[in-house]
């Protein structure tokens, strides 16, 4: 009897040690980097720096400050250089919400010809910031946006001085971004910039005025 427990008492821990050494062989599942749909997570903070080009037209009434003045309208045209930063969502269905801020400095300079010579405006920076849905298609975001826009205005002029004004409004486009690596993406984007009006102070006068833009930028950005 005492034979026959010891050795039913060394078949269950040969078959326990076996049972153990097979579980311990079972590799572990990898962990998922990717969205449920298989493709690229797009969520997540991002930074970038981006330049292109804006034709802004700009429109000034000069007949409160002259009677009977033609009003003075302008194409105020030029290259930028600014930064971008943000955050997007992805979510299961490859919908992606987002949050977009930018600001850029202008090089762009306009003459205009008046009743007292000639007028130099210009407008030196210009921000926005707007919402964005996109959808993923892999590595490239599809996406539109919207938001609030504004700008710095100012006219310089010999016989009447240098004015400026600050411009606020909205701003709507479209882009698409596209993954390069899994940090570095590339970004192509459309503007329209409605500036809105404002009252410019010319010689204690105010003169009515309004300011819309077409933009194309290019970017390059980090997603952290």
């Amino acid at each position: 009897m005492k034979r026959l427990l010891a050795t039913a008492a060394l078949f269950l821990i040969a078959h326990s040690a076996f049972a153990a050494d097979a579980i311990s062989s079972i590799p572990e599942a990898p962990v998922a980097t990717e969205t449920a749909s298989g493709g690229y997570d797009w969520t997540g903070g991002y930074a970038g720096v981006q330049t292109g080009y804006g034709w802004l037209d700009g429109y000034f009434d000069a007949s409160t400050l002259a009677p009977g003045a033609n009003p003075l309208e302008g194409d105020i045209d030029g290259a930028s250089l600014g930064l971008f930063a943000g955050y997007n969502k992805q979510f299961n269905n490859n919908l992606v919400l987002g949050l977009d801020a930018s600001v850029d400095y202008n090089w762009n300079e306009t003459t205009m010809s008046s009743v007292f010579g000639d007028i130099d405006g210009k407008t030196e920076w210009q921000g926005a910031v707007r919402g964005r849905v996109g959808y993923a298609v892999d590595r490239a975001l599809i996406y539109v946006a919207a938001g609030y826009a504004v700008t710095r205005a100012e006219a310089e002029n010999a016989f009447l001085g240098t004015t400026g004004a600050t411009y606020h409004g909205y701003t709507v486009g479209a882009g698409v971004d596209y993954a390069v690596t899994d940090r570095i993406f590339a970004r192509a984007d459309y503007r329209y910039n409605d500036f809105g009006s404002t009252d410019i102070d010319v010689g204690g006068t105010a003169i009515d005025s309004n300011l819309s833009q077409h933009t194309v930028k290019l970017g390059l950005g980090v997603k952290f």
